[in-house]
This record gives structure tokens, sequence and C-alpha cells, in this order.
């Protein structure tokens, strides 16, 4: 459960977050990435703040601002939908194509039998993810998302109600079925930078229980 950094320098950190770790404290307690801010300071005197969020599940590629400055640019740029984001999910089936876009508003629903969850809904949030068939095996698939919206559970909602195959593992929108997770990593992450600065850039490799599904990336 401990980060791997991906990218450093002065104004950013990209973390490989483990899947199961969760990016902010559960209401239940537990573990949380701010218990390895300590360590992720690396000689600053500020710890790093997380400028977006990643599901507890979801592994991969996170941006963590080191001062309140880089912070807003980094928060800017994400809201601009200047940020190209790179997914790696696998659904619990095999589509019938090979790519596409998948444009489904979201909302969020809540009850007190089921808590809440994402649901497509014409009055909701616009959310677009294009998308592409990478491989299948045993009949499982192996799926890259480029999201260019960055709504709550996008990527699991397009999936099980976009393509009508949901994310393997995913208890909300698909089937729990005794795996550890929901089998989604962010992959690869570019985040411009103004002026003439080089972008943020950091690409995490592919999670021991991707590969072995017999996935690879690449």
């Amino acid at each position: 459960m401990t980060p791997t950094i991906l990218f450093e320098d002065g104004e950013a950190l990209v973390i490989d977050k483990p899947g199961g770790l969760p990016v902010e404290r559960p209401r239940r307690g537990g573990l949380a990435l701010e218990d390895h801010f300590e360590a992720l300071k690396l000689g600053f005197q500020r710890p790093p703040t997380p400028v977006h969020r990643l599901d507890s599940d979801t592994s991969g590629c996170l941006l963590l601002a080191r001062n309140p400055k880089s912070l807003k640019v980094f928060s800017r740029a994400f809201e601009e939908r200047l940020v190209e984001k790179r997914y790696l999910g696998v659904l619990a089936g095999v589509p019938e194509q090979t790519e596409g876009v998948i444009e489904l508003a979201l909302s969020k629903i809540s009850s007190e039998e089921k808590g809440w969850r994402m649901i497509p809904a014409k009055q909701g949030k616009q959310a677009i993810t294009h998308w592409r068939l990478l491989d299948a095996q045993d009949g499982y698939a192996l799926v890259e998302f480029r999201p260019e919206t960055g709504r709550t559970h996008q990527i699991r909602v397009h999936a099980a109600s976009g393509l009508g195959i949901p994310l393997l593992g995913d208890p909300v929108y698909g089937v729990k079925d005794g795996r550890a997770r929901t089998m989604l990593h962010a992959a690869a992450l570019i985040v411009p930078r103004p002026g003439d600065k080089p972008p943020v850039s950091a690409n995490a490799p592919l999670p021991a229980d991707f590969a072995a599904l017999g996935f690879s990336d690449g």
C-alpha cells in the first residue's frame, strides 16, 4: 500500500497510487493517502496536496501539488479540460465494437437502502469518454479509456451503461465477484503548465492483477 513516485519536481509529484488506498480517509477509519504525506514531503516543509481524486479501488497516476500556487495552476488545468488522462480497465465481457465515444450525462442519486451512486440522466452533467479495445482474454476485455470530462465514477458508469459491460469486480455498477477491487487503472497523465514550462507527465506500469489475467500494456 506504499505509493511509488513517478514524477517529481519543485511544483508537483505524481504517484502510482495502489488500488485499495483511499485518497481521503474513510468515515469508518483505516489507512489513507495522508498517512504517507510525511514521507512524500521529500525535504519540503509542506505536505503535498492531491489535485484530483481517484476512487479507492483505482490504481495509478495521482497528481499532488507541492505548494498552494501550483495547486491553483493544476486545479485550473483540470477545470479547463486541458489535462490528458489515459485509463485502462478490464471489462467483465468483450464489446462487439472496437472503439467509440460514449456521451452520457451523469447525475447523482442516493437512497437509504443502496447509498449513493451515479446514473445516466438527460438533465445531468455532461460526460464524454473515448474508448478503444486493446485485447481480449478468456471472455474479459482490456479497454483504454480517455475521458474528456472528469465526473465522479464516469468511466465505471460509461462502461456499464454506455458499453453495456461493467468493469470487472465493480460492486456498484456490476457484480462483485470476490476480487479485491474494481479493475480500473490510471495509466498516464499529462498536465500542461503556463509559459515555457514542460508539462507534468507520468506513466504508471500495469498492475500485477491486470497482468495476472494475461494482459499487457503495449
